[in-house]
This record gives C-alpha cells, sequence and structure tokens, in this order.
C-alpha cells in the first residue's frame, strides 16, 4: 500500500524536462535556476515553463538561465535580461501594466458580463411567469370566442 501511495505521489509531481548536463553542481544555484525556470514561459509551448518543455528553445533558456547565475547575477537581473530580450510574453505571470491590462481584467470583465446576462434573463423570466389580467371587455372577447368554437365543434 506505502509502495502505491509513494508511487502516485512521483507521479503526481511535475514532469521536469532539465537535463543532466544542465544540472548545476551548486545546489543552491541549482534551486534558484529551477525557481526561474518555473516562471518563464516556453516561447514555442506557450502553456509550460522552461522547465517542463522539452523545446530546443526551452533548453537554450535554461542554459541561458544557469550561465547568468554562475556569471553571478541576480535573479532580477535574469528575469530582466530575458523580460529585455523577449517581451512579457516569456513571463509565465506578465506583470500588470498598460500593454497587459487586456489581459489581467478579460478575465473578470466576461464573469461580470455573464452575470448581468443571467440577472437580466432571470428578471425577464420572472416578469413573464404570470401575465397581466384580462381587462372586462377582453375576457368578454374570449369568452365569445370560447363559447363560438364550442359551438362549431358540436356534430349536427
Amino acid at each position: 500500500m506505502a509502495l502505491g501511495l509513494a508511487l502516485c505521489a512521483a507521479l503526481a509531481a511535475p514532469a521536469l524536462a532539465v537535463q543532466p548536463d544542465e544540472v548545476l553542481a551548486d545546489p543552491a544555484l541549482e534551486r534558484r535556476a529551477r525557481d526561474i525556470g518555473q516562471e518563464l514561459r516556453c516561447l514555442v509551448c506557450q502553456n509550460q515553463s522552461i522547465d517542463e518543455s522539452d523545446a530546443p528553445l526551452a533548453r537554450d533558456l535554461r542554459v541561458l538561465v544557469r550561465e547568468r547565475l554562475t556569471a553571478g547575477d541576480t535573479d532580477e537581473e535574469i528575469m530582466a535580461f530575458v523580460t529585455a530580450r523577449y517581451g512579457d510574453f516569456v513571463l509565465l505571470e506578465p506583470p500588470f501594466k498598460a500593454k497587459t491590462w487586456l489581459l489581467w481584467l478579460a478575465p473578470a470583465g466576461i464573469l461580470a458580463l455573464g452575470a448581468l446576462v443571467v440577472l437580466t434573463s432571470a428578471r425577464r423570466r420572472g416578469a413573464r411567469a404570470e401575465p397581466d389580467p384580462l381587462t372586462p371587455e377582453e375576457r368578454t372577447r374570449v369568452d365569445a370566442l370560447l363559447a363560438e368554437r364550442r359551438g362549431g365543434n358540436r356534430a349536427p
């Protein structure tokens, strides 16, 4: 049972594409490289971090990050370097600024629009649930039409 649980836990961990030849000898630098790699988008796959992607460009970015780390750059300097080179799109969580405000606000706007449609629809449905009562003239006319119809359906 314990072996099965350990196997499930191992399978639930994210698959990393980091190759053994990319791993840094210093565990602290490697941890920083992995943290940075989880924040950068693979420009080929677009829905994976560079640590999860097997694409050659992702490998190049992983190597670049590790080279900059061994050169002594801070995490912020590395992120600034990569962002300057590839733009905010390379970040899995782009910053909120003039160029990206639509990206950040669109989901909330769509949700609000959906809620408005649902509320409007519910109100209209509630308003149609009970029709207005007939006026005396309308009631007389309906009764006359029904009596006429009943009289026309009788067999001679």
